[in-house]
């Protein structure tokens, strides 16, 4: 089992790999990175909190407690958003641009979760 800390350079090696993957026109391998980095993101939130998330459906589930704990309650919309990048490795039915259009989305929710993981301390 990974670590949080392992989840979270999972995470940013995801992110990088992504974009560049976007970059060079490989969207469904961009697509499957970007979610990762969301998904080994809250990974990384859920294990250094002692939370579950071996499931797809749990990893929603820690969304919405982050969202509570954090008072974020964007977080949900924004992860609802970048899980389209997952059903886009599947479907193929997303273009360049609409990759790009949620990108800062992508970041916006990388960087409340990267945030929290950073300020939360054990007790």
């Amino acid at each position: 089992m990974a670590t949080w800390r392992e989840h979270l350079a999972i995470s940013n090696r995801f992110r990088d790999q992504g974009l560049a993957e976007v970059e060079s026109g490989d969207l469904l391998q961009g697509s499957v990175k970007l979610w990762g980095a969301a998904a080994h993101a809250v990974k990384a939130a859920a294990e250094k909190r002692g939370w579950k998330h071996k499931s797809h459906r749990s990893l929603y589930d820690v969304v919405k407690r982050l969202a509570t704990e954090t008072g974020d309650s964007s977080l949900d919309s924004c992860f609802k958003v970048i899980s389209e990048f997952h059903v886009n490795f599947y479907e193929a039915d997303m273009s360049h641009e609409s990759i790009v259009d949620r990108l800062e989305t992508l970041e916006d929710f990388l960087s409340v979760v990267r945030l929290a993981i950073g300020s939360y301390s054990f007790r």
